[in-house]
């Protein structure tokens, strides 16, 4: 489970690969559109697995009673249902290639978003994810999933100190060039 998790939020490894050596890209005969939908068709298909394999791994695990009572289940309700707003409304505002990675290919949006969720939380997609999770250990009762779930928050975190630094770079270097341009002009 672990690696598998680390594997899926591997911004340090593939995307910045892809983003210095459009290895992907050349991959994909130069298209970097159809190699941006490969790659999210392999980190969706990840994640469908991780998903399973955490659902999997507290079900095997001993529930609590604490966690089997009436507001356990009113919250992990009110958890999931928050969490997957977050992640849904997030992929509709940033489509395919604004949620998995196309600034790496260099497909990047007009403007920042930042509108709901965006204007709640600065990665909407994580903190729905860890939402999720937390709000399945409490569904299911069990203490190992909420351990599970602070792992999940824990390597979403270290995610995002090279990620948001790494992705304002990209898009503070097209600023710059934009500038460039029209100082030529």
């Amino acid at each position: 489970m672990d690696v598998l998790m680390s594997r899926f939020v591997d911004f340090g490894k593939t995307s910045l690969l892809q983003y210095r050596t459009k290895i992907l890209t050349k991959l994909f005969g130069g298209h970097s559109r159809r190699a941006c939908y490969a790659l999210a068709a392999t980190i969706f298909t990840l994640g469908i697995l991780r998903d399973y394999l955490f659902k999997m791994a507290i079900q095997e695990q001993p529930s609590h009673p604490l966690l089997l009572g009436f507001v356990s289940k009113a919250a992990a309700w009110a958890l999931l249902a928050a969490g997957n707003v977050m992640v849904g409304t997030s992929m509709w505002l940033l489509g395919i290639t604004g949620t998995y990675l196309g600034d790496y290919f260099g497909i990047l949006m007009d403007d920042m978003v930042t509108g709901f969720p965006f204007n709640v939380c600065r990665a909407p997609m994580y903190w729905g994810a860890t939402t999720c999770f937390l709000g399945m250990a409490l569904l299911y009762g069990k203490p190992a999933g909420l351990l599970l779930s602070g792992w999940v928050m824990l390597v979403y975190v270290v995610a995002l100190r090279f990620e948001d630094p790494f992705t304002a770079e990209i898009y503070a270097k097209r600023e710059r060039e934009r500038a460039e341009g029209r100082k030529g002009e």
